[in-house]
């Protein structure tokens, strides 16, 4: 379940944007507020089962973008790539200099 919430996690940061409003907000408090199907009922204004369809049609969304686009599987392989690199680089200089750019082509502060 912690996998599949991670997993969802990573596809949620890729591709939420090209979800509906509502369907960024649903998904928003049952993953990341941790909120039962009824306090997201009451929040958004439909019924539990509106609410269950939504997240359900919003996961096979992101599941399906990433099948057809791969963002989230391509960043894993340059982190794993670059982590490989850094490890082949030893301690130094050089390793510092490659980790930091790594941290700015992955978008992070480094």
């Amino acid at each position: 379940m912690f996998e599949k919430n991670l997993q969802l996690s990573f596809l949620m940061d890729a591709y939420a944007g090209l979800l509906s409003e509502r369907q960024q907000r649903v998904l928003d408090l049952y993953y990341n507020e941790d909120l039962s199907l009824g306090e997201i009922a009451d929040d958004v204004g439909i019924s539990r089962q509106g609410v269950r369809d939504s997240i359900k049609k919003a996961e096979r969304e992101l599941y399906f973008y990433e099948e057809h686009l791969g963002l989230v599987a391509r960043d894993s392989a340059v982190r794993e790539a670059g982590e490989h690199l850094l490890t082949l680089l030893g301690e130094g200089e050089a390793r510092e200099a490659a980790r930091t750019l790594l941290a700015v082509a992955l978008g992070e502060d480094g």
